[in-house]
């Protein structure tokens, strides 16, 4: 086939869609031999790392974008929340873009009228319904996005991670949305997210995509292990050759991490001791002022638990060309025993330099973290952090 006398680039073979290696060909599949059924009333929980083709898919899914080959069949009518703001004009009022976003997802204006009070107190946005929507945050935005969505009532409902914009409130209430149009009304949702954990409570079953592709699928609880079982490769390899996100401008690489004592010894960090989180970092340049590091601590399902950044407790450092360790002191460690992951994050200027996310393993061991001679118990591993306190008994 020959458009405007030029070979369809569509019928070219691509390599596959693996970020951490170098391209082999001009192409790539974003998408390759997805073959899946989704059943009416299913909750579908779809995840993947960065690249993966999670969001491509749902664009498929949603007909934003057509396949280059193969098929694609829905029965019922479709609502999609891919983006924030998706399908709203910045310069018309929250009101207005109701109605026309509406329109666009297919309601009528007899249903929009009779369900606005309905979206609008969904939303939260009431006091600025008649604002010009560039006037809202990110975060009003996606509310108002998803509550249209979720009031258009549709057979099939198509959400990507965009509701990680919004409060742990909004997040709830949204959830919980999801599960009444599944479970009370038996329709279809296909849901994105990085947070395990929401995947977990919303799905039944998930798909697991890598590179490109259907890895696995299943039960959501099967799915999930075998993708934190994907993600636990990437903890056995050395700091230095860990994976790393895009878009950092590498001036400084993390090389190395310890776990010390306050001693520098080696340790198995304990709850309630000290721990000492040894940095090592290799600076390509002659000399960067106003460098910062952070590190991260989250748990099995991607929640994050803590942060020690050293931009919030010390003055920014200044490193010149060569290695240089960053020591993180953290008196007495405040996480229970159990299973962590760190990220590390450093930046110049504020721009990222380096990133390597939730690919550091950090093992705490269980101990008497407020010396009364009893340790947590097995219930508590990993899910709560600890803090110094006292109780007394005054009458």
């Amino acid at each position: 086939m020959n458009i405007l006398g030029k070979e369809d680039p569509f019928m070219k073979v691509g390599s596959v869609n693996d970020r951490s290696k170098a391209a082999d060909s001009e192409y790539v599949w974003a998408l390759k031999d997805i073959d899946f059924k989704v059943e009416q009333g299913d909750v579908v929980g779809i995840i993947g790392k960065n690249g993966a083709g999670k969001s491509t898919l749902l664009k498929l899914l949603s007909k934003v974008t057509g396949p280059t080959k193969g098929t694609i069949r829905a029965k019922g009518r479709i609502a999609s929340l891919l983006e924030v703001g998706t399908g709203f004009h910045m310069e018309l009022t929250g009101r207005e873009n109701i109605y026309m976003n509406g329109t666009i997802l297919g309601m009528t204006k007899k249903e929009i009228d009779r369900k606005l009070d309905e979206i609008v107190d969904f939303s939260g946005c009431e006091r600025y319904i008649d604002t010009p929507v560039k006037r809202y945050s990110s975060g009003m935005t996606v509310r108002l996005g998803f509550a249209v969505a979720a009031h258009l009532d549709p057979e099939i409902l198509v959400v990507d991670e965009v509701l990680a914009v919004g409060d742990a409130e909004f997040q709830k209430k949204a959830i919980g949305k999801m599960q009444d149009v599944s479970q009370g009304e038996g329709r279809t949702v296909l849901f994105v997210s990085h947070n395990m954990a929401s995947i977990r409570a919303l799905c039944k079953t998930g798909v697991l995509l890598e590179n490109g592709s259907v890895k696995y699928r299943g039960k959501v609880d099967d799915v999930v292990d075998e993708y934190l079982k994907v993600e636990s490769d990437a903890l056995e390899l050395p700091v230095s050759e860990k994976p790393r996100e895009s878009g950092c401008t590498g001036k400084f690489r993390f090389t190395d991490i310890q776990f010390l004592d306050f001693n520098d010894k080696v340790i198995s960090p304990h709850t309630g001791h000290p721990l000492r989180m040894r940095l090592t970092v290799d600076v390509k340049g002659e000399r960067y002022d106003n460098c910062t590091v952070s590190i991260t601590v989250s748990d099995n399902l991607a929640h994050s638990l803590i942060i020690y950044p050293s931009f919030l407790a010390s003055k920014p450092f200044s490193l010149s060309r060569g290695k240089h360790v960053i020591d993180c002191d953290i008196p007495k460690l405040p996480l229970t025993g159990g299973s962590y992951r760190l990220t590390l994050f450093g930046a110049v200027n504020g721009d990222g330099a380096d990133q390597i996310v939730r690919a550091v393993k950090l093992d705490v061991i269980d101990d008497d973290f407020f010396s009364y001679g009893r340790n947590l118990t097995a219930n508590l591993r990993g899910k709560v952090m600890l803090n110094e306190h006292s109780w007394n008994l005054l009458s």
